[in-house]
């Protein structure tokens, strides 16, 4: 019988101490017992050797780990349940290099696990928001101060974003967040973010008084603080404000900065959708977020994908 309350990564190794308690396991979260071919939903399916089922309808074999982040994985499953447990449960995230030595694999292939792994943590980034929702946006690089006096960045400053890239998030009060790279803070790029994920009836809008947000209050109950004039709470309601969001924009930051060295443009999304994944999880046992990433799962990505622009 395999333990489902698994507290400790000595209890994790433990638990799955062979790779066929691994993919029982697997079985278990993806198909609940009943197993499902991945190329005809229908068919009928024939239990073969070494773990494999047949589609009846296709002819086709399959196993667990089909049309899943594991599939033509070389690396067994007891590696990739320790390196989920271990990005899920840390707070701060965990490096390419650090998880190498974990896990004892390549640095190389550490990062590709952690990047299948990322690409997987957007489950959690497309919530519907309601009630009382804060917005705002961010921005993702180096700062000018710590740069060497010839790399240095003319005019970068607040929103003049040269060398650095914006994020655009809503959080609900009590509840979820969302966040995602834009390609600016243009009134075209962020409110169809809003419109996408905040539903016009019995929602309150609070942001700052950027342009980008002008035009909200037709169709949403939209409030302002005016930082432009150093007010962070409004001066009539208390409750006007964003500075649950700014908070958590400062946490995503701290994670960043203390984690990796490099963050690129390009693989910049999967990192925040890890931040989102923690964030809105952040009451959520390290066992049930470890089950709760099995189940959604199935999420592939190739090597060659990733490393392509990889800077």
């Amino acid at each position: 019988m395999i333990n489902t309350n698994i507290k400790s990564v000595l209890e994790l190794l433990q638990t799955f101490s062979t790779e066929e308690k691994c993919i029982d396991y697997l079985e278990q979260m993806r198909w609940g017992g009943v197993i499902e071919s991945p190329f005809d939903s229908e068919s009928q399916v024939y239990k073969c050797s070494k773990n494999r089922y047949k589609c009846k309808n296709t002819g086709k074999y399959f196993n667990v780990k089909t049309g899943s982040m594991f599939e033509n994985s070389k690396i067994s499953l007891q590696k990739w349940f320790l390196a989920i447990w271990l990005i899920t449960s840390h707070k701060k995230g965990i490096s390419s290099l650090q998880l190498a030595k974990d896990i004892d694999v390549t640095q190389k292939t550490a990062w590709f696990m952690l990047q299948r792994i990322r690409a997987c943590f957007g489950i959690e980034n497309h919530n519907e928001l309601e009630g009382t929702v804060e917005c705002d946006e961010t921005f993702i690089g180096g700062k000018n101060k710590n740069r060497h006096k010839d790399k240095k960045v003319k005019n970068s400053q607040g929103r003049n974003y040269k060398d650095k890239v914006p994020v655009m998030g809503m959080l609900q009060r009590g509840g979820k967040m969302n966040a995602f790279v834009v390609d600016d803070t243009k009134k075209v790029s962020i409110q169809p973010l809003i419109y996408k994920y905040i539903p016009i009836k019995n929602t309150r809008v609070i942001s700052d008084e950027w342009w980008g947000y002008n035009g909200l209050c037709k169709t949403y109950d939209h409030k302002i603080v005016d930082h432009s004039k150093k007010e962070y709470v409004n001066q009539e309601d208390s409750s006007i404000h964003t500075n649950n969001i700014e908070g958590s924009w400062k946490i995503l930051k701290n994670s960043l900065n203390g984690t990796y060295n490099h963050v690129s443009k390009k693989h910049l999304q999967k990192y925040v959708d890890e931040f989102i994944y923690k964030f809105n999880l952040r009451e959520t046992s390290n066992n049930d977020k470890f089950k709760y990433f099995l189940t959604n799962s199935e999420v592939r990505t190739r090597y060659k994908d990733l490393i392509l622009d990889k800077d």
